[in-house]
């Protein structure tokens, strides 16, 4: 792939038509007449020619009703040859109008022919209707039969492949749209499958996708398998050399050394592509037909689309792991200050995951609330030691002080554009307020606190109970559930609680995994 961040399009090739696939469909022809002798001399002076590598096939109406029956089933219809005097004097003309404006079918190239060419004047039908030529039938020698022919079907060809290539290019923005928005390599990874699918019209054919260096299964430096579907499934987070089958470790190093990164034979395609931070990225996938040029070019354009998407990714996850070092590098800060909370910062993370899953939030927003929720004391950097470690009650002016360390910790954070440090600032302003609305430091009640404040305010008093404080030893468990029922709709929100209550053990867990030596209940 380039370096450049554009969209590449293929330039066309003026006046080339494109090779026809193996065991390509054959044109469809639908001869409308109502004499049996046109449709037996029509298929006998067109019978065994081709173009461009596709033989004609013929269906055959007798009347305009039949027609209609006969272009309502099969939509690829290329060219019709139309009578115009049938059940009535005009009814080939009102089989015209139907196909264009109730069908909506445009491509097909409709050529008239006409044995009683004062019925329907050429002049007349020609401004009046959509029809694409005009022919008495007594003028239609073989040799003008397959001109005549040859045309539409060229006609018919270059529309349905702008066609083909408009739906292409639709696609290919929904689909560029859709892998913009994914946020993690693993689902990357899923979302270019599936748009690849569409794309392509895959049916059960095997595909694959994976990544290196940063793959979502963190093994550093291997090739690892991020998503798969059909026989490959199997290898999804496991590294590349496990996949089974040369013919997939063929294509891949074959894709590697083409000009553009990809590789296709016989139905088994490749691609690859190296971003910008070095890793590097491998697509394998299987289709059951031949890959026309509007495939090529279509797919060219959405690898260069994913590409950047990739590219994207690394770098927002770049700036994303520095925004997190910093936090916890500013969580690690606080707990140093702090003489009795040891791995306060670490449990009460993990209690807010915990609990924001079960609350029903989505994965990601609990991981970023769990991140977030190691800086909810930042603010009291600011506040003395002797206030912040004093092992008696507080005064009523050394509690205000205690309490304006939730102004400063936001005011330190809210200026910040990142989507992390900002929930981090709004975690500061509201784990001290109370669902009761006697909480501080804006007195909000119920859900005028945001759920991520809600949610904060549950993990640390939990914490702040369960384990020694220079004011207060630890409380025993039954204490520690017992306060927060009480507490159920005054302090706490009270679906947090029976959240708490509910999946006591798995929270008791976290605490024996991170408590430190002398905590004890």
């Amino acid at each position: 792939m380039t370096d450049n961040d554009e969209i590449l399009f293929k330039e066309e090739d003026q006046g080339r038509e494109a090779a026809p696939a193996p065991g390509a469909e054959p044109w469809k022809i639908l001869i409308v007449d109502d004499e049996a002798d046109v449709h037996s001399v029509t298929v006998y002076m067109l019978s065994g020619q081709e173009y461009h590598g596709r033989k004609f096939s013929f269906l055959h109406a007798y009347s305009a009703e039949e027609a209609k029956a006969v272009l309502r089933e099969q939509d690829d219809v290329a060219v019709i040859l139309l009578d115009v005097v049938m059940e009535t004097d005009d009814s080939g003309l009102l089989l015209v109008r139907y196909i264009r404006e109730e069908l909506r079918n445009l491509a097909v190239r409709i050529i008239l022919r006409t044995g009683q060419p004062g019925k329907a004047p050429a002049a007349q039908v020609i401004l009046e209707y959509d029809i694409d030529d005009y022919k008495e039938k007594t003028e239609l020698t073989l040799e003008k039969m397959l001109v005549t022919i040859v045309s539409a079907l060229r006609s018919f060809s270059f529309i349905t492949t702008i066609e083909d290539n408009r739906q292409g290019l639709k696609r290919i923005i929904e689909a560029s749209s859709d892998i913009f928005e994914r946020q993690s390599l693993q689902k990357l990874g899923c979302g270019v499958l599936s748009q690849l699918t569409a794309i392509l019209r895959l049916k059960k054919d095997a595909v694959y996708s994976h990544a290196s260096g940063l793959a979502a299964s963190g093994i550093k430096g291997k090739s690892v398998v991020l998503a798969a579907t059909g026989e490959f499934c199997e290898f999804v987070e496991h590294p590349i050399e496990d996949v089974r089958g040369e013919t997939v470790h063929r294509a891949l190093a074959r894709a590697r050394n083409r000009p553009h990164g990809f590789y296709c034979e016989d139905g088994k395609c490749a691609w690859y592509f190296k971003s910008r931070t070095g890793s590097e990225n491998f697509l394998y996938f299987e289709v059951g037909r031949a890959l026309d040029e509007n495939d090529h070019d279509l797919l060219e354009l959405f690898f260069t689309n994913v590409s950047l998407a990739f590219d994207n990714l690394f770098l927002n996850k770049g700036i994303e792991d520095t925004q997190k070092e910093v936090i916890f590098h500013i969580a690690e800060t606080m707990e140093c200050r702090s003489a009795e909370t040891g791995s306060h910062v670490r449990r009460v993370s993990e209690y807010v995951r915990l609990m924001a899953l079960k609350y029903g939030l989505p994965e990601e927003e609990a991981e970023m609330l769990k991140l977030a929720s190691t800086a909810h004391d930042l603010g009291k950097i600011g506040i003395p030691d002797s206030i912040l470690n004093k092992p008696g009650p507080l005064s009523p002016e050394e509690y205000e002080i205690i309490k304006s360390h939730v102004q400063r910790g936001y005011e330190l954070l809210s200026r910040s554009c990142s989507p992390i440090i900002r929930t981090a600032a709004r975690i500061v302003l509201l784990h001290h307020e109370r669902w009761d609305g006697e909480g501080y430091p804006q007195g909000l009640k119920e859900e005028e606190i945001h759920v991520h404040g809600r949610i904060v305010a549950v993990a640390d008093v939990f914490d702040a109970l369960s384990n020694r404080r220079v004011y207060h030893e630890a409380w025993t468990w039954d204490e520690v559930f017992e306060y927060f029922l009480e507490q159920s709709g005054k302090h706490f929100d009270p679906c947090l609680v029976d959240i708490l209550l509910e999946n006591r053990q798995e929270f008791m867990d976290i605490w024996e995994l991170y408590h430190d030596d002398g905590e004890i209940c």
